[in-house]
């Protein structure tokens, strides 16, 4: 058995997420031999070639990066079977064939921004806020075949406030579960761990977190106050919530929820030109307070309204 410091450990990432579990693992002393992220991509006006958020940072301190196009490649597993890994850690990054995270002796671990095995998928921090849960959590779990399947090693509970949206929420998830994954590697090292298998919650009262897609993201003016509030909370600030006004498309950033029988039309809305544009719903009324109208940038409702002809 390693201590915790001899450890030999790669770690497999690529966004801002990433980077906080990566930092933490570094700061608290871990043997971190190799990164590995995403080839870069061109990026902006000019399609320059921009590295990932992890590249930036591990090049920063000096650990050597991979960055393999394809993870079967003969040459990829060569240089992984090279650096003698204890153990990888996974945090915000592509599928993985077998044969790299059934690569170490400890496995690989993963971090996962709900509470396994509620909220499986691409975008668990979105879907948890649209549903109106009032709390969320962050779960490091083994590695195996079915996407988020794996035993679960420890998790930590964070609660959704009324006033947090995905990108609050995302802020809050990154840091706990930077924290839970020093933890969870430390209680490795000692064998300090009972492993608990996904089985514990029956399956037909799982929550699902698929990838959200733009057609995903029109607002549905018949369904609840409610509802059409959390939506707008669950994908404000990306990839935010659309919906028509005078024939052209507005993303919504920031809601106030507001439920009151009316005779108006769902979808239809309504202005004092000055302080308030709301749409009617099926049980009241939604108040857009931050806006992006197309073509333009992001604005409060009253600067909005200075120059809106409706």
């Amino acid at each position: 058995m390693k201590r915790f410091e001899q450890l030999r450990i790669i770690f497999f990432g690529t966004p801002d997420f990433a980077v906080a579990s990566l930092k933490a693992i570094k700061d608290a002393g871990a043997n971190v031999v190799a990164v590995v992220t995403s080839p870069d991509k061109p990026a902006g006006r000019g399609m320059h070639m921009h590295a990932s958020a992890v590249k930036e940072y591990a090049v920063s301190v000096g650990l050597p990066v991979l960055q393999p196009v394809s993870m079967k490649a003969p040459e990829f597993i060569e240089q992984l079977k090279a650096l003698a890994a204890d153990l990888q850690i996974v945090v915000a990054f592509r599928m993985m064939p077998q044969m790299v995270w059934d690569m170490p002796p400890m496995g690989t671990v993963n971090v996962h921004g709900s509470l396994l095995p509620q909220y499986r998928g691409a975008a668990p921090i979105n879907h948890a806020i649209m549903n109106g849960d009032k709390v969320s959590g962050v779960t490091t779990f083994r590695l195996k075949h079915e996407i988020d399947t794996g035993n679960i090693l420890l998790q930590q509970e964070v609660p959704i406030l009324p006033e947090d949206n995905v990108g609050t929420l995302y802020e809050k998830l990154m840091q706990a579960g930077a924290e839970l994954l020093v933890t969870t590697v430390k209680r490795l090292a000692i064998d300090d761990i009972q492993e608990i298998p996904q089985s514990h919650i029956p399956e037909n009262e799982l929550r699902h977190a698929p990838k959200i897609f733009k057609e995903h993201t029109l607002i549905n003016w018949n369904r609840t106050t409610e509802e059409i509030h959390n939506m707008i909370r669950g994908l404000s600030p990306y990839p935010a919530a659309y919906t028509m006004l005078k024939d052209r498309s507005i993303k919504v950033f920031l809601s106030e929820a507001m439920t009151e029988a009316h005779d108006t039309a769902p979808g239809t809305y309504d202005t004092d030109h000055s302080t308030y544009l709301r749409f009617a719903t099926a049980d009241g009324w939604i108040y857009i307070k931050e806006l992006q109208q197309e073509g333009k940038k992001r604005m409060g409702i009253v600067e909005f309204l200075r120059g809106f002809r409706g």
